[in-house]
């Protein structure tokens, strides 16, 4: 069995995130009380910061953005199957260019579908779920769209194909948040995010990684 035109997602459980997710919620939270205002791109309500995060996120977002990139190398080869980073000659070199920036989603906030175009890998980082792990009815989950559309589903949706781990019988697969959990996918990959339900805060860090 070949499983052709595969779509990687990472999930990446960050160690000593309960301090890692106080830091940052310390600094972003503070940077929401400095520029309220924040910006405007897919969030459907919300408060997003300006992408310059690790200027202004101090050391948390500093090594918030080196697990990135190291599972950004561990999860990137060259065409002849060699790995990205390390120390071995077989590894080849890759300079992660990055953009980051916060979210704050609070009831009824989220995310329209989109993609981001120029990068290679895109990640977020969730330092606060709003309780969504132990109460999916609250929402927000993070929602990729199957690259093929819905032709999967078009002869006999009831099916599927061994050795696939698409049996959801959805051009949607979702997945819920969790704090301390950084998920990777490739930049191109449609996805949203969908409303929160919840009376917390959901907080997440997403970043793009270019060369």
């Amino acid at each position: 069995i070949l499983s052709l035109f595969v779509t990687v997602i990472a999930l990446f459980d960050v160690p000593d995130a309960v301090s890692l997710n106080a830091q940052l919620r310390r600094v972003i939270e503070q940077r929401e009380r400095t520029h309220p205002a924040g910006r405007v791109r897919s969030n459907l309500g919300g408060w997003q910061s300006s992408d310059d995060m690790e200027t202004w996120g101090g050391t948390a977002a500093i090594k918030l953005l080196a697990f990135g990139r190291n599972v950004a190398n561990r999860m990137t080869t060259d065409r002849e199957g060699n790995p990205g980073g390390g120390p071995h000659p077989e590894h080849f070199a890759v300079t992660w260019r990055a953009n980051m920036w916060a979210n704050i989603n609070r009831k009824g906030e989220g995310n329209a579908f989109h993609s981001h175009p120029g990068a290679f890998w895109s990640g977020v980082y969730y330092v606060d779920d709003g309780g969504t792990d132990a109460d999916p009815s609250l929402g927000g989950e993070l929602e990729f769209m199957d690259p093929r559309g819905p032709l999967p589903l078009m002869l006999a949706p009831h099916l599927g194909y061994v050795g696939s781990s698409d049996l959801s019988n959805t051009s949607i697969q979702a997945l819920r948040p969790k704090p301390g959990r950084l998920v990777m996918f490739p930049a191109w990959l449609m996805h949203q995010v969908r409303p929160y339900h919840g009376t917390a805060e959901r907080i997440s860090v997403a970043f793009n990684l270019t060369l």
